[in-house]
Formats: structure tokens, C-alpha cells, sequence
């Protein structure tokens, strides 16, 4: 039968010459090793023969294990509970596998190979042999991983041992005489001996095993010795450094106190961990020493082993405490270091604050003087409260008297005094009582005055002192008109005649330059100086003004629009008309308004509205229909709403553009506006279109109300836009009343696209007196195929009567220093406030504060292909990556962008540093603009713009792309070709993503690298002057000029 594998010690206890109670023991299951075996050693080899001799005979049942009895003296003294031996091989162990057949081997001895090994124990009894200690088929279990052993334990390991355990230690059953005992196999107990020399065998593998151990530990010593020496080459040059930084410092020694702390925490923490490594190092002295034990109980012969292991037990102590030393040094090294930078912390921030010392000093200085000032002013003060408190206290003292006449009088009954007397008297005191009373409020009044009349005079001065700097400046950058060489007026006189040459300006126009010229008119001069840098019309216009002979003449002037800000506004059209109106206005000309009757207008906006009791019938469909006329004020100019009673109610849609039948509905309203004008007797000077939506005004005025008797009027359209033209089929032009057939021609209103198709802005420009667009260089951009959108041939053919005049903003409605939108009103002369909003605008809209310097990037706008929305959504990212903030405020009215950026939206819905904001809000516009430092306009094309201006206005910086009115109003800062003190922001030439992340690069590097420069350029760009009182007096010379024109005809 086949066994599990375990590992057999024998043991022995001899007593005299003769054996005791000798016992062998079976013990089951593997040992664990603490050090694995390699050494391979060869097996002894035993004369069967000669232990056949010596041994007798004896019979024992087969797998039988021998145990001492109770009273065996075997030394367990140093046996602990629990210890293992070292030994981590298994072999089998196979008794009774050489059994002849027949012999009992029965399956009750069987067991199981892992767990449980049988143990049946015999006794040796004098002259009884062998018997069992147990019961018949007792079996005791022991586990394979539980088994003990003892140190006293003997162990055979010759041939000798082997020999004398045979003739000495097995008993004869005929020496005890008399009692049959069970025979035993010598075989077996040969087998038996064998495994016992096994286990020797596998004692000596240990033992060789522990010493290649050793060498190992023995490696690791010089190893660890090694790299305590590199820890001790690094501890010295800390010290050194540390030396070197003590030396240096020692003008700290304030903190000495502080380090001493430092140190005792130290060695107490020291203290702490030598404990800890105490007891650490004696866990560690307890494994060495039961390993050393247990290796001596294994063998005598390995004492040696045991000192050496003492000796590695020293040296690793020794190594144990070196590392806690080179520990504690490490981090005392490392406190002190910590220490040094924060007294160089400490010594840095005293220096600044020495900084902040000095400069509070001068404050302080500065301080000290203003006070000594004030004090003077309060010396005075006190000097005329004390004269007043001396004339207080003579009416003190007068009144006491006049109570104790008072007491006098009513004791007058008692001495009979005349009352006509005393009442004399008393008059007389009350009238000087009056006297001081009013010598007082005198003495009050003139101090006051006085005050008053020192700052009067103060600001004055300083008017005065202002006004002749800059008149001194003027002399000294023009000098006087005498003072001028003869090469500046020869200029002039070449320059008017180059005008004259190439026809634009007539005969009579070039002989009263030249007479003013040759007359060397200051007028001239200056004119001529106030118009460096601007394009040459502007320069012609101004000159032509100076020869218009109706200059100063008040006009009539009538504008006919469909947008007015802000009763209806929808973009820049609405500004314009209000803006030049009030302008207008302003330089005494009477301005009218005309405007359709929305039912979505900002009725609150206007002024005691009014209906009129005259309803005016217009021709429309070939029929006539009646229209309510409303009457107002808007902004201070005078406005008429016309109200159609028409079935298709054309302005009750709840908006303003955007129906289908649009063509029907501001033809219908041009015909009814010029129908108001002839039926309220009007003779006005100027009719004044604008865009698409008025531009019938031109044909139905020359061709249907000129012949009704409204004559007087000179008609000038404004066209804002040209990408909008308002065309539709030659057929609906009829509903108006003009002729389809005569109209619908190549060179009057026919469009360019279709024969039967009319263009409203094209009939504008054939039959208007006047045609303007919103800005020099978009006048010059129209004329080109891209520009003009198919009018350009039309405008080339009406060139001389079309220019490009700069829109203004309202300077009155765009006005930091007075906004009541803002949350702090400021100037530039104080752009503190803008701050402010700044701050203000990020905790309205959830934005991080963190950074009061991080650039805000603002873009607010109409989201339509026109401008550029490609370049706005790279924008957003693009100034998030310079590390920016960026607010957007417009919407769209084509779906697919605004559902674009809807979901743009929706990605920074809770970002820290951008929002987006789909609608107008014009509160939220003027706080924009107040809080943001720079503003976007990246658009495709821009007839004029006004955003820049209002931003400007603002003191925030627009980049922009140069085209149209931004060419016109926006130069780049980085541009040397361009005056400096003309360099108002950023631009860029391409309309591509590269161009504008340039132009966004320079500006973002400008304001963080630069800031003095950053702030000078916000206060240039809030100082320059935008208005209509610039440009409103460029449409009034050409209303002159029309008006001159026509009159010469007449």
C-alpha cells in the first residue's frame, strides 16, 4: 500500500548500556522551511547482511509507530510551543510496501495522505517485550503542519548509530523468555533507519543552506555598508551648507529662540523613535536568537554557524542604529532647511513691506501737506466761528438785557414810569438786537461768499490757464495765418485747381477758393489744418461750405424711415435717424419724423401721444384707404406714426420686418407718408429716405406728387446697406400707383438679376438728388461687384452725387458718465468705475472673479453670415485659451445659426470664464460695454458700425477687421505707417481664423504686458469724438449744395 509523504524522525533515549524504553515515532506532514535546500548529498549504504547478524528477529505489524512511555527523561527543555523546524522538504515514507504477501497490511492502517497519519505506540516492557501503550486499532491524527520536535533529540547519522541501535535497542523475544511477540520485518526497520538518515541528510542541507544565508547577509552588509557611507558623504556636505548658510544669516538671530524650540521637538521626536526602534531591534534579537538556537539544537557542529549569526546580529544592529542616526539627521537637515526658507520668506516680505514704508512715507508727506493746507483753511474758519461766537455771545448778553428790561418793565407799574417811554426803550432794544442778529447772518453770509468766490476765482483761473495752453499750442503747431511761408498757400492754390481739373468742383466753386486763398482768409487756413489725416471729399465738403452762400440758413427737413431708436429699433438704421435728426436739430433746422404705427413699438418711449382728428386717404390696389395720423415726441424731435386702416393691417404683426408681403407694406407706406406731407401743406426742404424700405419715396415724389404741387423738396436717400435691396416682381410696383411699363427699365428700376423684377434701391439712386452710404470706404467698396451686389454699374453712373459719409453715435444715450444702466457712472479722466462694472457684470452673469486683471472679450451683434459668425465662435475659444473671458449678447434671426450657437450655449452654460446670451438686452448692452476691455467685430463686411464707436465710448478697445466703416474709425495701435495719435485698437485684412487670432494675440499681450500703456489707450479711445456733431454738418452742406443747385437752375 502506497503512503502519504512526511518526514520521519527517530528518536532515542539509552539508559546505561541497555535500553529503557526505546521508542519510533512516525510524525506526519511537511515542515516549513524558513531557508530552502539545494545541496544535493549521496545516501549511506548499509551491509544488510551484518545488521541480519547482529539484530534478531522481531515481529511488529506494519506501519507502527514507537513512542517513549510516561517516564522517559527526554530533554524537551528548549523545545518551544509552536517552533518549526527549518526544514521545508517532504519525502515518502513507504512501510510495509516490502511485505511478502499475506502479511497484515488490512485498509483499517490506511489514512489520509494529507491531513492524518496513524501513530500506534508499543512499550518495552522487562521480561515482557513489546506491547502497545494503546488500545487495539487506536490511531492518533496529527496534522502535517502542527508537528513540534525537541532539541535533545539524537541524531543518527552513521553506520554505527545505525548498528547499535539494532543490537542494543531492539529487544529479543527469547532474551524476555517466555512471551510471544509480534515478529518484525528487518526490512522494515531497515527502511525505517533509512528514512531517519534521509532526515539527516536533509538537516545537513539546512545547515548548508543557512550558510550560503549568510554570505547573503554578509553581501547585503557591505552593500548596506556602502550606502551608509554615501549617506554620511551627503550628511557632510549638508552640514557644510548649512554651515555656510548660518554664516550668512546670522543677522537673524532674533530666531534662534525659535529654532531652539525646534530642536528640543526634535530630540524629543528622536527620543520617541529610538523606543520605537528598540523595540523593533529587540523583536528582531528574539527571530535571531530561536534561529540561532534552532540551528544549534540541530547539530553540535553548528556552533560556528551560531557566532557568525551573532556577529551578523551586531552588525545589523550597528547598521539599524546608523540608519535611525543618518534618519534623524535627514530630518533634522531638512527642518532646518524648511526653517531657512521661511526666514528667507520672512526676510523678503520685510523687505517689502520697507517698500510699502517708503512709499507710505511720501504718501504720508503728501498727506502731511494737504493736511498743513487744510488746517490753514480751518484756521480761518475757526478764527471767523470764534467772531461769530463773540457776536453770539454780545446777543447773549443783550438778550439778558433785554430780559432783565423786560423784568424792569413789569416792575414799572410799581414806580409809575411813563409807557410811552419804555416802550420807546424797547423798541429801541429790539430794533439793535435785530441789528446784531443781522450783523451775524452778514458775517455768515460773507464768509460764505467769500469761500465761494475763492473757488470761483480758483476754477476760473484754471479755465483761463487751460485755454491759453491750448490756444499756445495751436499757435505753435499752426503759427499765425501771416506767419505762414508762401510754399503753404501755393499748395492750397494747386490743390483747388487739381479739385477744378478733375471736375470736382465747378468754376464758380474754384474762383471764390482762389480769392479766399489769394487773400490768404484765416478761415482757409484753418479749415484746411483741421482736416489733416481726413479723405479728401471730407476735405472738399469743408471747403465747399466755406463758399456755400446759403450757409446759415435754416431748413425743413423730413425724414421718412422705418426705424427709429429707441421707439422702434432693430439695428443701426434706428440710431442713425435719431442721432442726425437731434444733431440737427441742434444746429437750428426743423426736423420731422415719419414712421409706420407698429403695434410692437416702446410706446413708453413717447411723448404725449396723440391721435389727429384728420384721417389721410392714400391710393393703394386702385382704391383708397384710410390711415390714422398719431402725433408725438421722441428723444425732443417730432414724429408722425401713420396708422393704415388697410384689411391687411400691414404693421399689426408683432414685428417689424420679416412678413412676405414686405413689399406691399412699406410701398404702401411711402405713398401714405408723402400723401401726409402734401395734405398737411408741408413745403419742406429735404425728404430724407432710408434703406429699402422708404426708397419708393424718390419715383412716387417725382412722378406723382411734384406734378400735385409738392415741389419744394430736394430728395436724399441713405442707403445703410446694399446687400438688402428690397427686390420683388415689376407687378407689385403698381399697387402704389407708379407706372410698371416706364419704371421697369434697364437704367431706372429694373434689377439686375430678372427682367420682371424691380429693385427699390436702385430706383432711389436713379431719382434722388442726394445719395449717401454710412462711410467713405464702404462707398469705394460698393462700387466693386462684390460690394455693390449688382448696383455697382448704377452707383458708377451716379457717382457725382454719391458719397460716403461716416455715421455718429448719440453721444447723449452712449454715455458712461451718466448711464443709469451702470453700476458706477465714470469718464476718462477717472476710469476706475469701469472696474467696477467689470465685477459688477461677472456676478450678474456667474462668472469667476477670481483675476480683477483677466481680459473680458465681449462681441455684441446680430448673428448673421454678414458678420462674421465663423470668426465669433473661433473667438470664444480662442480667448479662453489665451486665458480671457468672453461674453456674447445677440441672436439670430436664420434658424440654423441660432440653434448653433443655442447649443454653444448649452456647452458653457456653467463655465467659469464664458456666456452666452441669445437675445437683445439693451440694459445688459450698456453694462457690457462699461465692464468689457476689449470688443469683437470680425465681420465679412460693415457698411459703417456703431459698435465700435459705443465702445470706444466706453473705454473698451475693438478689434476689428478692416472694412468699411471700421477702415474708417478703427486704426492699429501696431501700425507705425498710421499717426499715434490716431491708433485706437486692432485690426486685421483677412477674414480667416489666422488673421483674427493675430490681432486678438497683440491685443491680449498689450494689456498684460503693458499696463500704463493699456490705460492710456482707454482713455484716448474714450476722448475721441464720435458724434453727429461731426458728421451731422457733412449732410447739411450737401443739403445746401442741393438746394443751391436747384435754385441756380430756377
Amino acid at each position: 500500500m502506497e503512503s502519504a509523504p512526511s518526514t520521519c524522525f527517530l528518536r532515542r533515549e539509552l539508559v546505561g548500556a541497555g535500553l529503557k524504553s526505546p521508542r519510533v515515532r512516525l510524525f506526519s506532514s511537511s515542515w516549513q522551511r524558513w531557508y530552502p535546500t539545494s545541496c544535493k548529498m549521496s545516501q549511506r549504504h548499509f551491509s544488510l547482511r551484518n545488521k541480519r547478524q547482529q539484530a534478531k528477529k522481531i515481529n511488529l505489524p506494519t506501519n507502527t509507530g514507537f513512542k517513549p512511555i510516561d517516564g522517559s527523561k527526554t530533554d524537551t527543555s528548549h523545545t518551544r510551543k509552536g517552533d518549526a523546524l527549518p526544514i521545508n522538504t517532504s519525502f515518502e515514507t513507504n512501510i510495509g510496501s516490502s511485505l511478502p504477501k499475506g502479511s497484515n497490511s488490512g485498509s483499517d492502517q490506511e489514512t489520509d495522505s494529507k491531513n492524518n497519519v496513524p501513530v500506534i505506540e508499543y512499550e518495552y516492557l522487562e521480561g515482557e517485550g513489546y506491547i502497545s501503550s494503546s488500545q487495539p486499532h487506536e490511531v492518533r491524527s496529527l496534522h502535517s503542519d502542527t508537528v513540534g520536535y525537541s532539541e535533545g533529540s539524537v541524531h543518527l547519522n552513521d553506520e554505527n548509530t545505525s548498528s547499535s541501535f539494532l543490537s542494543n535497542d531492539i529487544p529479543s523475544t527469547t532474551r524476555n523468555g517466555g512471551r510471544q511477540r509480534s515478529s518484525i520485518h528487518l526490512q522494515d526497520l531497515i527502511r525505517m533507519i533509512r528514512s531517519a538518515e534521509r532526515n539527516i541528510n536533509l538537516l545537513n542541507e539546512a545547515r548548508i543552506r543557512a550558510l550560503e544565508d549568510l554570505e547573503k547577509f554578509l553581501s547585503e552588509k557591505k552593500s548596506l555598508q556602502g550606502e551608509i557611507n554615501t549617506l554620511e558623504m551627503k550628511l557632510a556636505e549638508t552640514v557644510a551648507r548649512l554651515k555656510v548658510a548660518t554664516e550668512e544669516k546670522i543677522h537673524v538671530e532674533l530666531l534662534e529662540d525659535q529654532l531652539e524650540k525646534l530642536r528640543i521637538e526634535l530630540s524629543s521626536r528622536e527620543e520617541l523613535e529610538q523606543d520605537l526602534n528598540n523595540v523593533v531591534s529587540s523583536s528582531q534579537l528574539d527571530i535571531v536568537s530561536s534561529f540561532s538556537q534552532e540551528l544549534d539544537s540541530l547539530r553540535s557542529e553548528n556552533m560556528v554557524l551560531h557566532d557568525e549569526l551573532q556577529a551578523l546580529k551586531a552588525e545589523l544592529s550597528h547598521i539599524t542604529g546608523t540608519e535611525q542616526r543618518v534618519q534623524t539627521l535627514e530630518e533634522e537637515r531638512s527642518l532646518l532647511q524648511s526653517s531657512f526658507k521661511e526666514l528667507e520668506y520672512k526676510l523678503s516680505a520685510s523687505q517689502q513691506d520697507v517698500s510699502k514704508i517708503s512709499s507710505l512715507k511720501s504718501e504720508r508727506k503728501s498727506l502731511y501737506e494737504k493736511v498743513e493746507d487744510i488746517q490753514t483753511l480751518l484756521d480761518k474758519a475757526t478764527e471767523q466761528a470764534e467772531q461769530a461766537i463773540e457776536a453770539l455771545k454780545l446777543n447773549q448778553e443783550l438778550l439778558k438785557k433785554v430780559d432783565y428790561l423786560e423784568e424792569s418793565i413789569s416792575k414799572t407799574s410799581d414806580y409809575k414810569l411813563s409807557s410811552e417811554k419804555m416802550q420807546q426803550h424797547t423798541e429801541l432794544m429790539q430794533q439793535n438786537i435785530e441789528l446784531l442778529d443781522n450783523r451775524l447772518q452778514n458775517s455768515d453770509e460773507a464768509t460764505h461768499y467769500y469761500i465761494k468766490s475763492c473757488q470761483d476765482s480758483m476754477k476760473e483761473f484754471q479755465d483761463t490757464l487751460n485755454a491759453l495752453k491750448e490756444e499756445s499750442k495751436k499757435r505753435q503747431e499752426y503759427g499765425s495765418v501771416h506767419d505762414r511761408p508762401s510754399e503753404f498757400w501755393s499748395n492750397l492754390l494747386l490743390l483747388v485747381d487739381g479739385w477744378f481739373l478733375e471736375k470736382k468742383i465747378s468754376v464758380d466753386q474754384v474762383k471764390l477758393l482762389r480769392e479766399m486763398i489769394w487773400k490768404r482768409e484765416r478761415s482757409v487756413s484753418d479749415s484746411y489744418m483741421s482736416m489733416q489725416g481726413k479723405s479728401e471729399r471730407e476735405i472738399i465738403l469743408t471747403f465747399l461750405r466755406l463758399t456755400s452762400p446759403t450757409t446759415g440758413e435754416r431748413l425743413h427737413i423730413i425724414h421718412i424711415a422705418a426705424e427709429m431708436a429707441p421707439v422702434a429699433k432693430v439695428g443701426g438704421l434706428g440710431d442713425v435717424v435719431t442721432g442726425l435728426s437731434k444733431a440737427l436739430q441742434r444746429k437750428g433746422h426743423l426736423v420731422e419724423i415719419v414712421l409706420p404705427k407698429y403695434d410692437c413699438m416702446q410706446y413708453e418711449t413717447i411723448q404725449d401721444l396723440k391721435v389727429l382728428d384728420m384721417p389721410v386717404e392714400s391710393y393703394f390696389d386702385r382704391q383708397l384707404f384710410k390711415n390714422k395720423i398719431w402725433v408725438g415726441t421722441v428723444e425732443g424731435l417730432p414724429v408722425y406714426f401713420i396708422e393704415p386702416l388697410h384689411p391687411s393691417k400691414f404693421f399689426w404683426r408683432n414685428q417689424f420686418y420679416g412678413e412676405s408681403d414686405d413689399f406691399r407694406r412699406f410701398s404702401y407706406f411711402s405713398r401714405a407718408a408723402l400723401e401726409l406731407i402734401h395734405q398737411a401743406g408741408k413745403k419742406p426742404d429735404i425728404i430724407h429716405s432710408h434703406d429699402w424700405q422708404t426708397a419708393f419715396v424718390a419715383p412716387l415724389y417725382w412722378d406723382l406728387y411734384v406734378p400735385k404741387g409738392l415741389d419744394s423738396a430736394r430728395i436724399c436717400f441713405t442707403c445703410h446697406n446694399f446687400e438688402y435691396q428690397g427686390s420683388a416682381p415689376a407687378s407689385e410696383l403698381a399697387s402704389c400707383g407708379l407706372n410698371v411699363r416706364q419704371l421697369n427699365r434697364p437704367d431706372r428700376m429694373q434689377d439686375h438679376s430678372a427682367n420682371d423684377r424691380v429693385n427699390p434701391v436702385k430706383g432711389a439712386v436713379v431719382f434722388s438728388n442726394i445719395v449717401t452710404t454710412v462711410s467713405p470706404t464702404y462707398a469705394q467698396e460698393v462700387r466693386g461687384s462684390e460690394g455693390g451686389r449688382g448696383l455697382q454699374d448704377t452707383i458708377n453712373t451716379y457717382s457725382k452725387k454719391f458719397v460716403g459719409i461716416l455715421n455718429g453715435i448719440d453721444t447723449d444715450a452712449w454715455n458712461p458718465a451718466t448711464d443709469p444702466f451702470l453700476k458706477v457712472q465714470y469718464h476718462s479722466n477717472d476710469i476706475d468705475g469701469k472696474a467696477e462694472n467689470k465685477e459688477a457684470l461677472r456676478r450678474y452673469l456667474k462668472l469667476s472673479s477670481a483675476n480683477s486683471r483677466q481680459p473680458l472679450v465681449a462681441c455684441i451683434t446680430r448673428l448673421v453670415p454678414q458678420k462674421g459668425v465663423h470668426l465669433i465662435k473661433h473667438a470664444i475659444y480662442r480667448t479662453l485659451e489665451l486665458g480671457g473671458q468672453f461674453v456674447l449678447l445677440g441672436s439670430s434671426p436664420v434658424p440654423e445659426i441660432q440653434r448653433e450657437f443655442e447649443e454653444i450655449c448649452d456647452h458653457f452654460k456653467t463655465h467659469e470664464h464664458a456666456r452666452l446670451i441669445l437675445k437683445y438686452d439693451e440694459a445688459l448692452s450698456h453694462l457690457i460695454y462699461a465692464a468689457s476691455d476689449m470688443l469683437i467685430i470680425p465681420s465679412i463686411f460693415e457698411p459703417c458700425g456703431l459698435t465700435q464707436m459705443i465702445a470706444m465710448r466706453y473705454g473698451s478697445v475693438p478689434i476689428v477687421r478692416k472694412t468699411g466703416g471700421l477702415n474708417d474709425s478703427v486704426f492699429d495701435f501696431d501700425d507705425d505707417a498710421i499717426p499715434a495719435h490716431h491708433r485706437n485698437g486692432y485690426t486685421f485684412l483677412k477674414a480667416n481664423e489666422k488673421g483674427f487670432s493675430n490681432a486678438l494675440k497683440r491685443a491680449f499681450n498689450h494689456y498684460m504686458n503693458d499696463a500704463d500703456s493699456w490705460k492710456q489707450l482707454v482713455q484716448k479711445v474714450m476722448s475721441l469724438d464720435f458724434s453727429w456733431d461731426s458728421s451731422a454738418p457733412l449732410y447739411e452742406e450737401l443739403y445746401h449744395m442741393s438746394i443751391a443747385r436747384a435754385r441756380s437752375r430756377d
